[in-house]
């Protein structure tokens, strides 16, 4: 079976907060380490009442202080809220801190709405520049050359995997382009998954970083003891997507009995079509669900997200889909 790896948001839960919320992160990411998992990510956004992930180089030093093995990253750094040369120094100290073990994910959206973005980004207003700074960003972590005018102290010359990540064919031409890794976010954009995964593959050109493509995919997966409870416990991830169409963002929801009641057809509908990339159910159903999956699509690794409310019960879907790889 291929490497399974993890995706996390630092929730912040109804009636928690965010002090919690880093608390649970680290225990999950020292749970996911003990199960096997090959590396745990967490994701910029910004403005948003129930992800504590903003502050995310921060958040990943903490993490990778806290655990040995399992690789700490970025899934990803929004490149265009941030100057290459700042992340290269960030990701550099924390490449120092922790060798071997620090991945760097870029993504060319805001991860946010557009009021934070302008917030930001301050005088730089567009994403238009993103294979540009990716170009520059690159460049910081090769090792210094004499007479170069502006370095990375500490970032030359470090061993930082950057990944390119995406939901659409952009992505995947430029990461096949730059011959670097690539994550598609199938588990809430999967509509291009099929087609950006064959332009990847097919245009990849290997570079000093990647002789061959390599594909990561995003999936959706709530294990529990049975069907119907591993679908209520989904039931907190489809409300976030609802409430965030709503223009209603706020805390991680508890799960309810019925979902029916929530949302309208149209939303159902939209909730669906985000979230297609999902597994729910027992350890039987998640087992079978996996497998098809990767059977279908031949991914290289996949990004678990296991978006459930009550701490103890993420922590068992995790180790539900630990099994289930075997």
């Amino acid at each position: 079976m291929i490497p399974f790896s993890v995706l996390d948001l630092a929730p912040i839960t109804a009636g928690s907060d965010a002090a919690q919320a880093f608390r649970n992160t680290l225990d999950l990411a020292q749970h996911a380490e003990r199960l096997g998992y090959t590396r745990y990510w967490l994701a910029e956004h910004h403005n948003m009442p129930g992800i504590a992930s903003a502050a995310t180089a921060v958040l990943i030093g903490h993490v990778a202080a806290g655990t040995s093995t399992i690789r700490v990253g970025a899934g990803g750094i929004m490149l265009p809220n941030h100057a290459p040369l700042q992340v290269a120094e960030a990701f550099g100290t924390l490449a120092a801190l922790h060798p071997g073990r620090i991945d760097l994910g870029l993504g060319r959206a805001p991860g946010t709405d557009h009021a934070t973005a302008r917030a930001l980004r301050r005088y730089y207003d567009s994403a238009d520049e993103f294979p540009q700074d990716v170009v520059e960003l690159l460049g910081y972590f090769e090792p210094a050359t004499p007479g170069q005018t502006v370095r990375a102290v500490p970032g030359a010359g470090s061993e930082v995997p950057v990944w390119i990540l995406g939901s659409s064919l952009f992505g995947a031409r430029l990461a096949a382009q730059l011959g670097l890794p690539y994550a598609f976010a199938s588990h809430f954009a999967p509509d291009a998954m099929d087609e950006a995964l064959a332009l990847y593959r097919r245009d990849f050109k290997p570079s000093a970083r990647l002789a061959r493509p390599y594909a990561m995919l995003g999936l959706n997966v709530v294990a529990a003891g049975g069907d119907a409870e591993a679908r209520r416990l989904f039931t907190t991830q489809q409300q976030s997507f609802i409430n965030l169409r709503r223009g209603q963002p706020g805390l991680i929801p508890p799960p309810i009995a019925d979902i029916e009641a929530y949302w309208t057809p149209a939303e159902k509908l939209m909730v669906e079509r985000a979230l297609a990339c999902a597994v729910v159910g027992d350890a039987a159903t998640v087992k079978q669900g996996i497998a098809e999956f990767v059977a279908r699509h031949r991914p290289d690794e996949l990004m678990i997200t296991s978006n459930v409310f009550d701490h103890g019960l993420r922590r068992r879907s995790y180790e539900l889909v630990a099994a289930a790889r075997g």
